[in-house]
């Protein structure tokens, strides 16, 4: 997993083949297990987000989707106005947690 040298991030980034190592080395299921186990949830969580629904990991955060209603924009070379069409997209809101492990804080007595 991607460490970090005097709080700067290395620039690594995790995969899904990332993922499945480290639930091999953890949890003791085969290679080719742990990289179903990944997909699975990562599919899981896809197709309920794709519902509009929202995905709560309690201690890590949650996947929410949000719509975003139609609104002009500006191409920012030309200065020209354009349409932007209304879409859904989706958002992580991190839990408290979460936000203290990143900025090193105690975790102690904190809820999500």
């Amino acid at each position: 997993m991607s460490k970090e040298q005097n709080g700067a991030p290395t620039g690594k980034t995790v995969t899904r083949a990332d993922l499945a190592e480290a639930v091999y080395q953890r949890v003791g299921l085969s290679r080719i297990e742990s990289a179903e186990l990944v997909e699975t949830v990562l599919s899981e969580i896809s197709q309920v987000v794709a519902r509009g629904e929202t995905v709560k990991l309690s201690s890590f955060g949650s996947f929410v989707v949000r719509s975003k209603s139609e609104r002009i924009g500006r191409n920012p070379k030309t200065g020209v106005e354009v349409p932007i069409t209304p879409r859904r997209v989706m958002v992580f809101k991190p839990s408290n947690i979460l936000k203290a492990s990143i900025n090193g804080e105690s975790v102690e007595g904190l809820k999500d």
